[in-house]
């Protein structure tokens, strides 16, 4: 498998994931995709701050699903590349119960940053990262690997950024332990452009099985 570093990544990863399809169809405000609150973003920041222990690294191993039972999502993954403008790719819009990684960056569990990602809706309803802006800090996330084990992730943040102010480096870049980030859409929306920013999950690993 080819590995390259998370940070060839450009800023606009997730363009293709946030479209709208659904609002733009009909949906209304009252039905847009719950967004993270202050209180879910990272409590310290700068090389000082204090970082919660982590599980030894897993070996690597692709993933095959994965479980956020906070927010009811099961989910089967598949493997994403980049576009030729250099954004990540994301799962078919007509699979809405798809998630994608990241297949030249870390693979869940291993040591480093790995990037997970998937809709926030399409054109029929809500898709797999519907309801992600609602996590909480703390919350479990499971990813089956085809080694037969189940890394297992514990929440440190929920954040949503602007298109137009998205933290490459903080999102992407390398990582001393087992981290995770899960991506979808989020923000502000536009019937014109779409949603207009990310929301983001800041993970790490706490265990496996």
């Amino acid at each position: 498998m080819r590995r390259v570093g998370n940070t060839a990544i450009a800023a606009v990863t997730a363009v293709a994931l946030c479209s709208g399809a659904w609002l733009l169809a009909g949906g209304t405000g009252s039905e847009a995709p719950p967004q993270p609150s202050a209180a879910q973003a990272a409590s310290g920041t700068g090389h000082g701050a204090q970082e919660p222990p982590a599980a030894p690294a897993l070996p690597p191993s692709p993933p095959d699903r994965i479980r956020i039972p906070a927010i009811e999502v099961d989910a089967p993954m598949t493997g994403l590349g980049l576009t030729p403008s250099g954004s990540l790719d994301v799962p078919p819009a007509e699979k809405k119960n798809l998630a994608g990684w990241y297949e030249a960056g870390t693979t869940p569990g291993e040591t480093g940053t790995a990037i997970v990602a998937g809709h926030v809706d399409n054109a029929e309803g809500p898709a797999v990262f519907y309801r992600l802006g609602a996590l909480k800090k703390g919350a479990a996330i499971e990813v089956d690997r085809r080694d037969g084990g189940v890394a297992l992730f514990t929440v440190d943040a929920v954040e949503v950024y602007a298109a137009d102010d998205f933290p490459d480096a903080k999102v992407y870049g390398a990582a001393h332990r087992p981290e995770l980030r899960v991506i979808t859409c989020g923000g502000g929306y536009s019937r014109s452009t779409g949603y207009q920013g990310n929301v983001v999950v800041f993970a790490h690993l706490t265990g496996g099985r």
